[in-house]
């Protein structure tokens, strides 16, 4: 090799390969990841399904500053929805995606685009295989927090059994608080109820000795050794320009109707209400928060997907018209950084409350299922952030307790405190992606050891 060819490859970004996982609370937090990487001098390309990519999958302006690659997921027509359920479409991606992101690799290769390492969510273990296959090196992203990782981790190794016939046994592991089976994972806590599902978040650990880097989607004073970048870059260190958004959408959000309700609000007066894409209320739970917000007599904002209106009682939206705003998707980092924001009632999927948290936003925690019970505890009794709500014996949370708890957030002492604590954790957030800071640091650490080789 001539000098001229070492200065060159020298001088040359490394080349991230970033395998996503097609659903949004996993999209998210990578692409973020994926947008500091690239600002630090790193060259991306990200690995979407042919499904999303074909579909109204919006991309937005800031895609430019990395490439997109396709694979398929076994279900190119329709995606999960034509498989139909977790237990068809799990699988086949498993099966599928790797081998669909073997022939990605040497397209890329062929092309000139060699790949310097491969970062993959942790519910695809299988990119792993083909990283080795390959000689690439990897790292596994995380988008959970470390707390239920350490649950499905233990889960994993046969250190950890829980028996859901003795409710009342704590489970303790290092490092976090002693808990209830009901706040563990229904995955696990509900053991048998969800196979495929338990089968992706234990698998993620199976093989997890074997790659080169672990990361984890979370800051350093929350949870320890992280690199999570939280939010979009102009809602905390406001270094990355024209950072605002995540770029990538499943769904449309009503924009303009959002923001020009919520301008008409007075300070922290609103109750922002969402339950995610995926968590599906009863119609009695829905009835349940209905009967609490009109309680309140608070401003309210209610994201109910459009597959989910039928859900709501008759003639809410036009009795609740002066107080309330119904929209089946919105954009929530805009919605929770507003100053009429009060508190936010939420599942406590972990997107939502790290946008929460990073935005100093207290939260009504309302676990529904998957590891949000997990999160629900920390919110309340670990960052303090929130105050959490549980179902009574028939199952549902009822809607005086709701509406007690949302009073309390929005007018009462303890909400006080709730927001200086929140307030504070967004202050770390900050101090954690800007220049110096620990997750900042970690970022630096990851590309200098992708320059190293």
């Amino acid at each position: 090799m001539k000098m001229g060819d070492q200065d060159e490859n020298k001088d040359q970004k490394p080349h991230l390969l970033i395998f996503l996982y097609p659903s949004q609370g996993h999209i998210n937090p990578l692409l973020l990841f994926t947008k500091r990487l690239v600002s630090k001098g790193v060259k991306a390309t990200l690995v979407n399904t042919i499904f999303l990519s074909n579909s109204n999958f919006s991309g937005g302006s800031s895609s430019s500053s990395f490439d997109l690659e396709t694979i398929s997921d076994g279900f190119d027509e329709g995606g999960y929805d034509r498989a139909g359920s977790a237990d068809v479409y799990l699988p086949t991606f498993w099966s599928v995606g790797p081998k669909s992101l073997a022939t990605l690799i040497n397209k890329l290769v062929h092309a000139g685009r060699p790949i310097d390492a491969i970062v993959y969510d942790g519910f695809m273990p299988g990119v792993l295989d083909v990283a080795k296959q390959f000689g690439i090196r990897s790292a596994v992203f995380f988008t959970q927090s470390y707390a239920v990782n350490t649950v499905y981790y233990h889960v994993c190794r046969g250190l950890l059994k829980v028996s859901i016939s003795e409710p009342n046994n704590k489970v303790v592991l290092p490092g976090l608080p002693p808990l209830e089976v009901l706040e563990l994972s229904s995955f696990v806590g509900l053991y048998g109820s969800f196979p495929a599902w338990y089968e992706v978040v234990i698998n993620q650990f199976s093989n997890v000795d074997g790659v080169d880097w672990v990361l984890f989607n979370i800051f350093y004073d929350l949870e320890k050794e992280t690199v999570g970048p939280i939010v979009p870059s102009m809602y905390l260190d406001k270094r990355l320009e024209n950072d605002k958004d995540y770029v990538m959408h499943l769904y449309k959000p009503d924009t303009t109707t959002c923001m020009t309700w919520l301008n008409g609000k007075p300070k922290s007066s609103v109750v922002y209400v969402s339950f995610g894409s995926y968590a599906s209320l009863d119609v009695e739970q829905m009835a349940e928060i209905v009967s609490a917000l009109k309680g309140t007599n608070c401003f309210f904002l209610w994201v109910v997907r459009a597959i989910k209106e039928a859900k709501l009682p008759n003639n809410f939206v036009q009795e609740t018209w002066q107080k309330g705003l119904v929209v089946s998707w919105c954009p929530q980092l805009e919605v929770l950084s507003h100053e009429s924001i009060g508190c936010f009632l939420t599942h406590c999927g972990f997107n939502f409350v790290l946008e929460a948290l990073g935005l100093g936003v207290p939260m009504l925690a309302m676990p529904q299922w998957t590891d949000q019970g997990t999160k629900g505890k920390h919110v309340e009794d670990v960052w303090k952030i929130g105050i959490r709500v549980l179902p009574d014996e028939s199952g549902f949370v009822r809607g005086e307790i709701i509406e007690q708890c949302l009073k309390e957030l929005i007018q009462g002492e303890k909400g006080k405190v709730i927001k200086k604590n929140a307030i504070n954790w967004r202050d770390l957030a900050i101090k954690a992606v800007d220049e110096g800071g620990t997750s900042d640091k970690n970022m630096d650490k990851f590309v200098a050891k992708l320059l190293s080789r």
